[in-house]
């Protein structure tokens, strides 16, 4: 996520900046597989709302994953988080704080995605990234 957002690991842990809020505050447990089990819902419902109410500055969600998606967006339609991503440029527009962008885990499990995606870094990135680098009040800065 810091490589996507092309941000320093200073600026990407800067607590004051950006918040990494899960969606289970909790750890879930594993499937047979040993992969890990979805969220639990009783943890968000429990803990988001508090959280998100102590961050009334917060102006732009990335809504990573499909857990995220579902809980902090609307997903219109069968596009599932291919639609969901799609739709960034709305996200970037609207009017209402704070916006919202889909984005996909960054997982080496999404890699055919991102294959099959060529715009999500062509597009979607530069964009982001520009917006982030606004937002935290430095336009001019590099990744380092």
């Amino acid at each position: 996520m810091r490589v996507w957002l092309a941000l320093s690991a200073e600026e990407f842990y800067d607590v004051r900046r950006i918040a990494i809020v899960p969606m289970g505050f909790c750890f879930p447990g594993q499937d047979a597989a040993g992969g890990d089990l979805p969220p639990r819902r009783e943890c968000a419902l429990t803990w988001h709302a508090r959280l998100f109410a102590a961050m009334p500055q917060l102006q732009l969600i990335l809504a990573v994953g499909g857990y995220a998606q579902r809980w902090h967006m609307e997903r219109r339609g069968d596009g599932g988080m291919t639609g969901a991503v799609r739709r960034w440029r709305e996200g970037l527009a609207a009017r209402a704080m704070p916006r919202r962008i889909a984005l996909p885990h960054p997982s080496w499990r999404n890699n055919a995605w991102l294959v099959a995606n060529p715009w999500f870094e062509t597009e979607l990135l530069p964009a982001v990234r520009a917006e982030v680098r606004r937002l935290m009040g430095d336009v001019g800065a590099s990744y380092g």
